[in-house]
């Protein structure tokens, strides 16, 4: 059976294109409403104040972080959303950092707050999730926006790579109902949170979700059952054919750095699938790269854009 590959870049670039468009027409309110109605553009009118805003925070230059606060910067100015870069150095102490955090869930201009991950030691990053108004939670990792997932809750915000996992099977057709859904990771990051997803009855996911880990006795029985096998346990190349059911639709989350004295870098990115073999009996399987990494960005427009939308209403 040959498998059909889950093109995340092109996914992602159609929703990338939809929120760019949504921004151009919120642009095109604004300037309409600051010509006809100038009397509506004091300091309590939210919608005159500013379009999405998103701030963006890399403590240390960690090239990993850089590349990727770098690709947000670069996205949110395709899309029309303005992004503030703050680089606090890696000395910065965890009071210094929280008090950085207190003075951006103050300001009306920011909608969204994200700080990059990982942050350098001895730097507490579950405090600092915790310490994001949940409305600018764009990131989902705070303690009120998770418990929202679980509640099924859709004003909260989802954590960006499970949402955009929810994405790329919801585009490629995929239909969980009735499904059985084995994500292999636990992860505050992707594996709890998309079980939570898979789960869900009021967004109609409906799922049957089975939460495996390195502590799960027998995996590979667990993951041969799988309908939709999530694999997300940051070990290269871990999910082997033998692993995969024939016909199963694979997401493979891992961004992994193995040797390769072939490539002018010393090494080549792999996901936790061996890609070529399950490929193979796979009938969709995301590629890496191009498979779930773009989709976490796109997401994390989508979650800026809808901060905003609830800011202004209020």
């Amino acid at each position: 059976m040959s498998s059909k590959l889950i093109d995340g870049n092109e996914i992602a670039a159609a929703i990338i294109a939809e929120l760019k468009a949504e921004v151009a027409t919120l642009a095109k309110a604004q300037a309409t409403s600051s010509r006809d109605e100038p009397a509506a553009s004091g300091p309590h009118d939210k919608r005159a104040q500013h379009l999405p805003t998103l701030a963006l925070v890399r403590v240390g230059d960690d090239p990993a972080s850089v590349s990727y606060v770098r690709k947000k910067e670069k996205t949110a100015a395709e899309i029309g959303i303005a992004s503030r870069v703050i680089l606090p150095p890696i000395t910065t102490t965890q009071a210094e950092l929280e008090a950085l955090i207190d003075e951006l869930n103050a300001d009306d201009s920011v909608d969204g707050i994200l700080v990059q991950s990982p942050l350098p030691a001895p730097l507490d990053e579950l405090r600092i999730f915790r310490r994001i108004a949940p409305e600018k939670d764009v990131d989902g990792l705070g303690t009120m926006n998770l418990g929202k997932v679980a509640q099924d809750d859709d004003t909260g915000f989802v954590s960006c790579t499970p949402a955009g996992i929810m994405a790329l099977l919801a585009r490629s057709g995929v239909d969980l109902r009735g499904k059985h859904v084995v994500v292999v990771g636990r992860s505050l990051l992707v594996g709890k949170p998309v079980a939570l997803l898979a789960l869900q009855k009021k967004a109609g996911a409906n799922g049957t979700v089975t939460i495996c880990h390195s502590g799960t006795a027998d995996l590979p029985a667990l993951t041969r059952q799988a309908d939709v096998l999530i694999a997300a346990i940051g070990r290269p190349e871990f999910i082997t054919r033998d692993m995969v059911k024939p016909g199963a639709v694979v997401i493979d989350v891992g961004i992994n750095r193995v040797e390769d004295p072939t490539r002018k870098t010393g090494y080549r990115l792999t996901g936790d699938v061996a890609f070529a073999q399950v490929a193979e009996i796979a009938s969709l399987i995301t590629p890496v790269p191009g498979g779930v990494g773009p989709m976490t960005v796109a997401m994390l427009m989508s979650n800026t854009l809808k901060a905003y939308r609830q800011r202004i209403a209020g």
